[in-house]
Formats: structure tokens, C-alpha cells, sequence
């Protein structure tokens, strides 16, 4: 879910993080005390995300392989919201 989400920011899906972490806790119901799967990434850490999914693909696959946007913030150390 965190992966699809970022994925749907760095695609223009989403116009802004909030609008993305609204749509999943009212649209799918994610959790809103994490406060949305982008607020939930910078609270993680891209970099503990990006490492999860690697692990995750090796053992299952890629389609667990970290997107672009995800990638690009673990090097860089950004977040999605200031």
C-alpha cells in the first residue's frame, strides 16, 4: 500500500501527499491514526521502506520492488510533507 501510494504521488495520480492519504483512509480505510500511507513513509523513513520492499522482492518477487519516487527519496533523505 505505502509502495502503490508513493507510486500514485511520482505519477501525478495525486495532487498533493494530503490528498492521497485523505483518499486512503476514507477510501480504502487505512488507518487514520498513521495519518495516511505518505505520512506514514516519512514517519518510517523512506530509507526503512525502500530496505523493506527490497526484502520483500528478493523473496517474492518484483512487484514488491520499490517505486522511483520511493528510491529517489531514500537517496536524497526527503519527505513528502515539509
Amino acid at each position: 500500500m505505502l509502495n502503490e501510494a508513493a507510486r500514485a504521488m511520482g505519477e501525478g495520480v495525486v495532487r498533493s501527499p494530503r490528498d492521497g492519504d485523505i483518499g486512503a483512509i476514507f477510501g480504502f480505510g487505512f488507518p487514520p491514526f498513521r495519518g495516511g500511507p505518505l505520512r506514514h513513509i516519512d514517519d518510517l523513513g523512506a530509507a526503512r521502506v525502500v530496505a523493506d520492499l527490497g526484502r520483500l522482492a528478493d523473496r517474492y518477487g518484483e512487484r514488491f520492488a520499490p517505486c522511483e519516487v520511493l528510491d529517489d527519496q531514500a537517496r536524497r533523505h526527503t519527505r513528502f510533507y515539509p
